[in-house]
């Protein structure tokens, strides 16, 4: 009688969030945000040069992110292949795709960004298996081709939002910067068991401005300063610290809990939040198709995140297991 009482009298326990459960909203919410800073990059390559645009970038963020540089307790040393595992991934994910996005966004437009950055589910889940031997279960397969259901649908509503002819060069500076990504994503998945995710955010960032420095202070010699607003300042912080520090870190952080695989399909709220600000905040127009689309990125989402099986479960739980803080 007594341990009936005492159970009785056992206040309730909290339900606890999932690992797995997180790692999805956290990579949700990058994939948001770097979709909202692609978007939003447009006006600011309206009025400063891309190299000088990303160099700012990388410059900006370093400054907010020393703190993060510091070796945090768990971290493993790094070695040389820690180092090329660094450089690598700093250079496709930071330098190249900068450089391949911001001069495919200069070319074309927020929506068209948008629907070519839907190719990153596939590129990514691809990757994963070729790289990582990471399997990919009829969930995902499901969940991936849903995202090229919304691509097709994005590709015929918004190739060309502004009304004009159809950049080929700028699509296809994007289609490189989607290869870039992709890889950013799975070398971040080597990263994440080894080094913390504040660490990885700083490190990269800082490869970066190292990379992009001799083309930044080459077109900042003949760039007029003067010609910067208040508001073009506020942008150019927010692209920088979006970009570099807040993006990167809910990715790696939700990286840490999810196979890269299955991570991938998220990547669809990259080319989402992009088509959104375009829609919103440029004025760009949206139709039927636009709305279908974001049905097929929503229906990717639930087939991902509710495993078939316990065995399934497990591995998005922690099959990751990478470095959170």
């Amino acid at each position: 009688m007594p341990d009936r009482q005492q159970a009785v009298r056992r206040p309730p326990r909290r339900p606890v969030a999932s690992p797995a459960g997180t790692g999805y909203l956290l990579l949700l919410a990058g994939m948001a945000l770097v979709g909202t800073y692609v978007a939003l990059s447009r006006p600011l390559v309206a009025v400063v040069p891309v190299f000088l645009l990303a160099w700012l970038r990388f410059a900006i963020a370093a400054v907010a992110m020393l703190p993060w540089l510091r070796r945090r307790p768990g971290d493993a040393p790094i070695d040389a292949g820690l180092q090329r595992t660094l450089f690598a991934q700093s250079f496709f994910g930071n330098f190249l795709f900068s450089i391949f996005m911001l001069t495919g966004v200069a070319r074309t437009s927020a929506t068209a960004a948008g629907l070519v950055l839907s190719l990153m589910p596939a590129a990514v889940a691809l990757l994963s298996w070729l790289v990582l031997r990471e399997r990919i279960g009829a969930r995902t397969g499901a969940a991936i081709l849903l995202s090229g259901i919304g691509l097709a649908l994005l590709a015929g509503a918004g190739a060309s939002p502004g009304g004009g002819a159809p950049d080929l060069l700028g699509h296809l500076l994007l289609v490189a910067a989607v290869g870039c990504e992709s890889a950013y994503v799975v070398l971040g998945k080597r990263l994440t068991g080894q080094l913390s995710a504040r660490r990885i955010s700083a490190l990269i960032n800082l490869v970066g401005l190292v990379l992009m420095t001799p083309f930044g202070l080459w077109q900042a010699a003949s760039f007029d300063f003067s010609r910067l607003g208040a508001g073009d300042w506020a942008l150019l912080v927010f692209y920088s610290l979006s970009a570099s520090m807040f993006a990167t870190w809910l990715w790696l952080s939700g990286l840490a809990r999810v196979p890269a695989a299955r991570s991938g399909v998220f990547t669809i709220a990259m080319p989402l939040a992009a088509s959104a600000v375009g829609i919103v905040w440029l004025g760009e127009r949206p139709g039927l198709v636009h709305l279908v689309a974001f049905a097929c990125a929503a229906a990717a989402i639930v087939l991902v995140t509710r495993p078939s099986h316990p065995v399934d479960a497990r591995v998005a739980a922690g099959g990751a297991g990478g470095r959170l803080d």
